[in-house]
């Protein structure tokens, strides 16, 4: 390959895994780059610098992480040995201290805390690339295996600190104001330079209006991340050591950027963060970590002073805003539902008539063992309120199956639960085992065979919710957005899946019938990627709202006709 010339631009592509979360992290990256005049391309094997955006989520993200690092690594040396390769995102900061042993070839780690800074992590890593021997030939092939092994040998061996044993479970002084700079081992590799390693121990970054972002999504939606990272002490989550402690940006700051986006043409501005309902409570004076129980989460808001910032008062204030958009609500807590945020989403029309509220489990011996700071009633009666409070609205959760010490009774517990509810939108874990979480270390593990038999019997339970709530539908006139022409694919792929909200949807056995041209379109009760479809046989301008009929259904899609003015 032919170098590029001295004064030509830098050329970098990038690799982002895992969740929106993760995906606005990457916005960050290329719209950093490109202020700092670096070209961004498709093609990685013309890059002069690759970004693999890592996610550490669950055991197959961890792996699928794994996988494009080495296949960066094997194409980089294939194609284009002067390339640098640089690995961010969660598992860079989970294993900040081991990874760049594991991954010699690797020539950066970067951390969450210095997205904005990319830049010049890729002159470096560069750098430190042209100045490694021409003549190492790493060994990619076989080693998924021995690296995920090590990874999980890791986190077996780390020990919760005096932070994660209280309910708090984060925050020192310490925490975010120290940087690992790696030093050569005994037994380093001659004639290689040690890699970039800029990894803080504590994410404290968040994001603001005037950060450069060059955004990934279509043009009709945009993610809005309002916070990062979580306070609560789920003992199956490795997300606040990654991520750590929970921190909001301004609500001027959120709004300045909302606006921005609605300018660019965006009709749908999905709320982000680990815990979207605790927006605001950190910003208050003095606060306290410790709020994640109903009780105390309730006590700290009627506390709050008349203009102080929550949820309700960025709703509210975004609602208030010219245009035609929806919003909408991604990520909250049941612990963290309050009357006031019932009473604001039915107030505000612009708020899409939807929530998504990971449950985890109904059994109350499970939501204990979870460390959910939540009991089977008081879950059953915030549904209760919800429904009550805002007619309509349609209700996504997510739950664990295999759970440590998970008993049979536990399970059909759930599955009558899921039955009974009738939630509009579902996915299922299997629990994945996190070496480093109270949970790992519990005793009653199960087998993945009866991990996955649960989940297929509790997909099989709500597969006939589903199909009852899209018999619903037909007939009725519906608000979507239109996102453009489906391919083949689309029509014949039924499987939807994601890290952040388990399997949602078993085979769509008749999905047949779509069969001819349509639209691709989604309503007030589906989220990007991850909920259910409206196709539309007609035309109608992409990009924007309609009206439509829906004629009738798949197993989880809606088939509608544009409605008749």
């Amino acid at each position: 390959m032919t170098k590029p010339v001295k004064d030509s631009p830098i050329r970098v592509g990038m690799i982002s895994l895992g969740c929106a979360k993760n995906l606005v992290d990457a916005e960050i990256m290329l719209g950093s780059l490109l202020k700092d005049g670096v070209e961004i391309i498709n093609d990685a094997a013309q890059a002069d610098c690759v970004i693999v955006n890592t996610c550490s989520f669950i055991d197959s993200a961890q792996e699928e992480s794994v996988d494009t690092i080495l296949e960066s690594v094997e194409v980089r040396d294939a194609n284009n040995r002067g390339q640098g390769v640089i690995v961010s995102g969660c598992l860079s900061q989970r294993f900040r201290d081991e990874l760049p042993k594991l991954f010699p070839e690797v020539d950066a780690f970067m951390g969450i805390d210095q997205v904005a800074q990319v830049g010049t992590i890729v002159r470096e890593a560069i750098a430190r690339r042209e100045g490694k021997t021409r003549n190492l030939k790493p060994e990619t092939r076989n080693r998924k295996s021995k690296i995920s092994a090590k990874l999980a040998k890791l986190d077996q061996g780390q020990v919760p600190d005096e932070h994660e044993q209280q309910n708090a479970l984060r925050g020192s002084d310490k925490f975010g104001k120290t940087k690992t700079v790696l030093v050569p081992t005994p037994d380093a590799r001659p004639q290689t330079l040690d890699p970039v390693l800029d990894v803080t121990a504590r994410p404290i970054y968040i994001p603001d209006y005037e950060t450069p972002r060059f955004r990934l999504t279509p043009r009709h939606f945009a993610y809005l991340k309002i916070a990062e990272g979580c306070n609560h002490p789920c003992s199956f989550c490795i997300i606040p050591r990654m991520r750590g402690s929970h921190r909001s940006r301004t609500q001027a700051d959120i709004v300045a950027e909302a606006k921005a986006l609605i300018a660019d043409g965006v009709k749908e501005i999905n709320l982000i963060s680990q815990d979207s309902t605790y927006y605001g409570l950190d910003l208050r004076p003095n606060h306290s970590r410790a709020i994640s129980s109903p009780e105390k989460f309730n006590a700290a808001t009627k506390s709050l002073a008349a203009d102080a910032t929550t949820l309700c008062s960025l709703l509210r204030e975004l609602n208030s805003l010219r245009g035609d958009f929806w919003i909408r609500i991604l990520y909250t807590h049941p612990a963290h539902w309050t009357d006031e945020l019932i009473q604001t989403i039915s107030e505000c029309r612009k708020v899409a008539r939807y929530v998504d509220i990971p449950l985890q489990h109904i059994h109350d011996n499970m939501l204990e063992r979870m460390r959910r700071e939540t009991s089977r009633q008081y879950i059953v009666d915030l549904i209760k309120r919800i429904r009550a409070g805002v007619p309509g609205i349609a209700i996504r959760t997510t739950f664990i199956v295999g759970f440590p010490g998970e008993t049979e009774a536990a399970f059909e517990t759930l599955l009558d639960f899921i039955r009974k509810t009738k939630f509009e939108r579902l996915g299922v874990f299997t629990y994945s085992k996190e070496d480093g979480t109270r949970a790992g270390s519990m005793a009653g593990q199960f087998s993945d065979k009866l991990k996955q038999q649960r989940r297929e019997r509790a997909m099989a339970a709500q597969h006939e919710v589903a199909v009852r709530v899209a018999e619903g539908f037909v007939g009725r006139t519906l608000k979507v957005l239109v996102e453009g022409e489906a391919n083949a694919k689309q029509l014949q792929a039924a499987n939807v899946s994601s890290w952040e909200h388990g399997l949602m949807r078993g085979t769509d056995k008749h999905t047949a019938q779509l069969k001819g041209r349509y639209l691709v379109a989604r309503g007030e009760a589906d989220a990007p990627d991850i909920d259910g479809r409206v196709y539309i046989r007609g035309k109608l301008p992409i990009s924007q709202f309609a009206k439509v009929k829906i004629i009738g259904h798949t197993d989880y899609d809606l088939i509608a006709e544009p409605a008749e003015c």
